[in-house]
C-alpha cells in the first residue's frame, strides 16, 4: 500500500467566515477617510499554519493549529488540517482523533471521511468501513472512495462486498490500474479465474511492465487450466525473475504438458551454480520423476534431505520414488519417516498401503486402509484392494463382502476388475457352501 501521505486528500474547505477580518465602522465614513483594519489573531494563526503547510513544514504548523483549537475547539476545518499535519509527520495515533472530531463536527466533509478511512485501513479495517461508506455517498462520481472501501471489505474478509465496490470503481474509472488489479485478486480469491483474467489483462494494458498485472494473468490462466499459462508465466518472470515459486510452477506446467526438455531448459536458466538451493533440488527431482529417471531422482532427493532432514514432503517423495523402483523396504522406511513428521497426511498413508500390498504384507495393508477410511469414505478401488487382502489372508466372508461392495460402487467402470471380482465371488461362495 502506498504511504498515507500520498493517499490523503488535502483540504479544500474554505476558512470559516466567522474568523474573517471584521469590517471596520470607518467604512461608513466618507471615501477619503483612511480605513483602519482590526487584526484577528485567530486568522493570523491559520494564515501562519497554512503558510507552513504550503512549505511542507508540518512541524511548524502543528503548534499553531493546536493553539487555535484551544481557543475554538469546534471548527472542523482546523481539526482536519491538524490531522493532516500529524499524518505527514508519521503520527497516525495523533491524527486519528482529530479526523474523528472533524467528521463529528462536519459529517459532510468528504476529505475527512476518506482520510479517516485510510488511517483505519492498516490499523482496524472494520472501523474504516463506516467513514469510507460515507465518503462514497458524498463523492458519488469518484472511484477512489469505492476502491478504498473495497480494500476495507477485502481485509475484513467480506470478499463479495469487496468485489462489488471494486467493480463500481472500475466502472467509474476503467483506467485505474489499481482498481483493476484488486478486482482481479478478489475474483481469484472467490475462485472466479475467468472473471479475474480480463481484469488483470486490463491492468497489463495500462502498464505493460506491471509485475502484479502479469502475475495475475498467469495465475488466472493457470487456475483456468489453459495452456497459455506457460507463456504468461514467462512474461511475468521476464519482469520479476526472482520469483522462485512462479519459476517452479512454470517448470511443473511444462512437465504436465509433457514438455520435459523445455522444462529442463527452463530449469537450467535458473540454476544458481555449484551449490543448488533446496528448491532447485526439489525441482530437479520432480523433473527426473517426470522423465521416469527414478534412480537419478533418488540420488537427487538425498541431497535436500541432508539439508532439511525434518521435511516430511521430501521423505514422502523419496518413499514414493522408491516405490516406483519396487524397493519396498526403502519405500516403507521413508514413508514411515514422513508420517512421523506429518501423521495425518493421507497421501503418505496411501503410498504406504500400496507399499505394503505390493510387498505382500496384507495385514499391514488393511491396517493402513483402516486409517485412510477414517479420513475419507473408501471408493471402489479401496474395496477391491481390501477384497484382495482378505482373500489372500483366507478371510472368506470378509473377502466376499468386500468384493460385493466393490461391484456395488464400481458400476462396471473397470471391466477387468469386475470380471475378477465376479470370478472370486463364485469361488468363495462355493467355499462357504462346502463349509456348511
Amino acid at each position: 500500500m502506498r504511504s498515507l501521505g500520498v493517499l490523503l486528500f488535502a483540504a479544500t474547505v474554505a476558512v470559516p467566515q466567522a474568523f474573517a477580518q471584521a469590517p471596520d465602522d470607518s467604512t461608513k465614513k466618507p471615501a477619503q477617510a483612511t480605513v483602519q483594519k482590526v487584526r484577528n489573531p485567530l486568522n493570523d494563526l491559520l494564515d501562519e499554519a497554512q503558510a507552513a503547510m504550503d512549505k511542507n513544514d508540518y512541524a511548524a504548523a502543528v503548534p499553531l493549529l493546536e493553539k487555535f483549537i484551544v481557543e475554538k475547539p469546534d471548527v472542523a476545518y482546523v481539526h482536519f488540517q491538524l490531522a493532516y499535519a500529524y499524518t505527514a509527520l508519521s503520527r497516525p495515533a495523533d491524527a486519528l482523533p482529530e479526523y474523528e472530531k472533524c467528521v463529528a463536527l462536519d459529517p459532510k466533509m468528504a476529505e475527512a471521511q476518506v482520510n479517516l478511512g485510510i488511517l483505519q485501513l492498516s490499523r482496524d479495517p472494520k472501523s474504516a468501513i463506516a467513514p469510507l461508506q460515507k465518503a462514497v455517498e458524498l463523492l458519488p462520481s469518484q472511484s477512489r472512495p469505492r476502491f478504498l472501501l473495497g480494500l476495507a471489505q477485502e481485509r475484513t474478509g467480506d470478499l463479495s462486498a469487496a468485489a462489488t465496490f471494486f467493480e463500481s470503481a472500475v466502472r467509474l474509472d476503467p483506467k485505474d490500474a489499481n482498481s483493476q488489479l484488486e478486482l482481479g485478486r478478489v475474483y481469484l480469491k472467490l475462485h472466479r479465474p475467468a472473471d479475474a483474467e480480463p481484469r488483470f489483462r486490463a491492468a497489463a494494458e495500462l502498464d505493460p511492465k506491471s509485475p502484479d498485472a502479469l502475475q495475475g494473468v498467469a495465475l488466472s490462466l493457470d487456475e483456468e487450466k489453459k495452456p497459455e499459462a506457460v507463456e504468461a508465466y514467462r512474461a511475468y518472470l521476464a519482469v520479476r525473475p526472482q520469483d522462485t515459486a512462479a519459476h517452479s510452477r512454470l517448470v511443473h506446467l511444462l512437465m504436465e504438458q509433457g514438455q520435459n526438455d523445455a522444462a529442463a531448459a527452463e530449469m537450467a536458466k535458473q540454476t544458481t551454480g555449484n551449490s543448488p538451493t533446496l528448491d532447485e533440488l526439489k525441482l530437479r527431482a520432480d523433473l527426473e520423476v517426470a522423465q521416469k529417471d527414478y534412480s537419478a531422482a533418488i540420488a537427487t532427493l538425498t541431497q535436500p534431505i541432508a539439508l532439511a532432514p525434518n521435511d516430511a514432503q521430501l521423505h514422502g517423495g523419496l518413499g514414493r520414488t522408491y516405490l516406483q523402483t519396487r524397493d519396498f523396504p526403502s519405500a516403507e522406511k521413508e514413508l514411515k519417516h514422513a508420517l512421523q513428521l506429518d501423521r495425518n497426511n493421507i497421501t503418505y498413508w496411501k503410498d504406504l498401503s500400496s507399499t505394503y500390498y505390493l510387498a505382500g504384507n496384507y495385514s499391514a495393508t488393511l491396517a493402513a486402509l483402516d486409517v485412510i477410511a477414517k479420513a475419507e469414505t473408501p471408493n471402489a478401488g479401496a474395496w477391491f484392494i481390501r477384497a484382495l487382502c482378505y482373500d489372500k489372508l483366507g478371510d472368506v466372508q470378509a473377502a466376499l463382502d468386500a468384493y460385493r461392495k466393490f461391484l456395488e460402487l464400481d458400476d462396471n467402470k473397470n471391466p477387468d476388475q469386475v470380471w475378477q471380482a465376479n470370478q472370486r465371488i463364485h469361488v468363495l461362495e462355493k467355499t462357504v457352501a462346502k463349509k456348511k
